[in-house]
């Protein structure tokens, strides 16, 4: 089975992690999408907690897509190369990047030898260019793609200015979010 891994902190899921899932799933010649959201964190950023993210993350339910949680269980520090070893045999793997990655690539651990270990699908994001690629780098290439520019950031800052975000993220996401009360005072770094 081929399997694309779609990592990241999840800090919120939303809409648009969706369009990237079904959008691989269509075109991306893959037979499952699985989100993997991180334990720890590569690039220091405040984030909700693990436990309230991967319960969101569990809200983004689609055919041919599951949620892991192998960066989770084993207490993984976000560095994509360090997740390798822990991938279940007898399948193959892309890992999905948004284009907004290209430029810090190679700030992740080790890419060199990522690359070299695992390809990548980049998704094209709204207002990043999709160029340069590295080598074992594809960039995801259809005329009915739907990109957008929802990112968790934004998100975020919109339930901190006390504005709805029903229409960016899953309903149980935004219900989670406002049962907990998540993201309504901005994080000390």
């Amino acid at each position: 089975m081929k399997i694309a891994l779609l990592g990241g902190s999840f800090n919120p899921p939303h809409l648009g992690h969706v369009l990237i899932a079904r959008q691989v799933l269509d075109f991306g010649g893959v037979d499952e999408v699985w989100f993997l959201p991180n334990w720890g964190q590569s690039f220091e950023k405040p984030v909700a907690s693990q436990e309230d993210r991967l319960a969101m993350t569990r809200c983004l339910t689609m055919p041919k897509t599951k949620v892991s949680t192998i960066e989770i269980d084993n207490k993984l520090d976000g560095k994509t190369i360090n997740l390798l070893p822990h991938l279940p045999s007898g399948n193959s793997y892309v890992f999905i990047i948004g284009s907004d990655q290209l430029p810090v690539f190679h700030l992740w651990g080790k890419w060199k030898e990522l690359l070299e270990k695992m390809p990548f699908l980049v998704f094209p994001r709204y207002g990043f260019p999709t160029e340069p690629v590295y080598p074992n780098m594809t960039v995801l290439h259809s005329n009915e793609l739907i990109v957008s520019n929802i990112s968790s950031t934004k998100i975020r800052e919109r339930v901190l200015l006390g504005l709805s975000v029903d229409d960016f993220v899953p309903r149980g996401v935004g219900e989670y979010i406002k049962k907990h009360k998540l993201y309504m005072a901005r994080e000390k770094t």
